[in-house]
């Protein structure tokens, strides 16, 4: 058996807030629609942050910084990723493909494609979640350039909002990263 020993926090060589805000991040934005849940929030803000990623997007009724329940799980992430709010997601994904980002919605749906089959002219990208019962929509879904899909293998056909980013981003980070 090898040896193994926890690393303190110390010994992480994380990043300050200061460096990490003058980092290059990962071309790949994650946009969360009608996200119902707080704590997904704050735990998708985390999520980027730990991802490197360029920045989240925030449309429809999903909450904003600051709020206790966000901050509770992004654990400072929500002070040291990027953030953009619109109220209305047809605007915001204007914007996005107007800054020369592809959207990929990451939902179960006809003609999706697997979440790692990422290409490298799918880069910049935008990643897109949606509501945590009714998903991201057929109205948004349409304006997507692709569906990303994540295989399910039990009796299950979803995750939770937060893990199935999570699952996703650090994919995208790794495709990119080649």
């Amino acid at each position: 058996m090898g040896e193994f020993r926890q690393l303190s926090g110390d010994e992480m060589g994380r990043l300050t807030p200061e460096a990490y805000s003058a980092t290059e991040r990962h071309p790949v934005t994650l946009m969360l629609h009608n996200i119902r849940s707080m704590w997904n929030v704050g735990s998708m803000f985390r999520t980027a942050d730990a991802a490197g990623i360029d920045e989240i997007v925030i449309t429809g009724y999903t909450a904003t910084p600051p709020r206790k329940e966000i901050d509770k799980t992004a654990l400072g992430a929500q002070l040291t990723v990027p953030w953009r709010h619109f109220a209305d997601p047809l605007e915001a994904l204007s914007v996005l493909k107007g800054e020369g980002c592809k959207v990929f919605g990451l939902e179960i749906a006809e003609n999706s494609r697997s979440y790692s089959s990422l290409q490298p002219d799918d880069y910049p990208l935008v990643l897109l979640v949606g509501n945590e019962v009714d998903g991201i929509g057929d109205e948004l879904l349409a304006r997507c350039d692709g569906v990303l899909e994540i295989p399910q293998y039990g009796t299950k056909h979803s995750l939770n909002v937060s893990v199935a980013a999570g699952v996703a981003l650090f994919e995208c980070v790794r495709l990119f990263r080649g």
